[in-house]
C-alpha cells in the first residue's frame, strides 16, 4: 500500500503532507536479501514498507536471532539513532523482494508548523512503543504455543513468506520445538 493511500486511511493526509512527500521521500525497490541497515549501524531514516516482508534482527554471541517481521503498510523508525544517537541495536533484511519509501526523520520533524505532521508523528511513535510493548508482553507471559498462535494472527501468510528458521528464531525456540508446535494444531 502506497504510503499517501496508508495516512488516507488514518484520516491524516493532507495536500501539504503530498507535497513533502513528493519532495522528501524515495521510493524504490529492493531484492530478497537486501539489508537496509545492520545493527551497529547509524540512521536517521524513517522507513515504510509498501510492498514484501522484512526481519529485525540482532546478534548474540554469533548467532542471527529474528526480533520481529515488519510486513506491508508498517514502518520501521530505528529509535536508537533518531533519539538517542546510538547506532542502531537492530538490523533490517529483507525477506521478499520489497517496496520501501524513506524519508530523513530531521526533514520531517522540521515540519512542525503543519499540524498533520504531528499527527503523524504521533502515529510513528505510537506504532513503535506499541510494537515494543507487544514484544515484552509476549516473551514475559506467553508460552511457545501462544507466541506462535500470536505470531499466526498478526502475519497469516507468515508461514508462506518466512524460513522456518526466522520463525523460529522469531518465537524464541529451535526448529525442532517449532515442528512440534505446527504439529499440535
Amino acid at each position: 500500500m502506497e504510503l499517501t493511500t496508508y495516512l488516507k486511511q488514518q484520516g491524516i493526509y493532507s495536500d501539504s503532507i503530498g507535497e513533502w512527500l513528493h519532495a522528501n521521500s524515495k521510493t524504490k525497490a529492493y531484492p530478497k536479501g537486501h539489508t537496509l541497515l545492520m545493527p551497529g549501524e547509524m540512521s536517521h531514516r524513517v522507513y515504510y514498507v509498501q510492498a514484501g516482508l522484512l526481519r529485525s534482527f540482532y546478534t548474540k554471541d554469533d548467532k542471527d536471532i529474528t526480533h520481529t517481521f515488519v510486513a506491508e503498510g508498517a514502518f520501521i523508525l530505528p529509535i536508537e539513532c533518531i533519539f538517542h544517537g546510538s547506532l542502531s541495536i537492530y538490523g533490517y533484511e529483507l525477506i521478499e523482494s520489497s517496496v520501501i519509501t524513506t524519508f530523513r526523520y530531521d526533514d520531517f520533524n522540521k515540519l512542525h508548523q503543519f499540524p498533520e505532521i504531528k499527527e503523524v508523528e504521533k502515529l510513528l511513535l505510537y506504532e513503535a512503543v506499541k510494537k515494543f510493548s507487544d514484544i515484552i508482553n509476549t516473551i514475559k507471559f506467553q508460552s511457545a504455543k501462544e507466541r506462535y498462535e500470536r505470531m499466526l494472527k498478526e502475519y497469516p501468510n507468515i508461514l508462506l513468506r518466512a524460513p522456518l528458521g526466522h520463525i523460529a528464531s522469531y518465537l524464541g525456540i529451535t526448529q525442532q520445538t517449532l515442528s512440534v508446535i505446527r504439529g499440535q494444531i
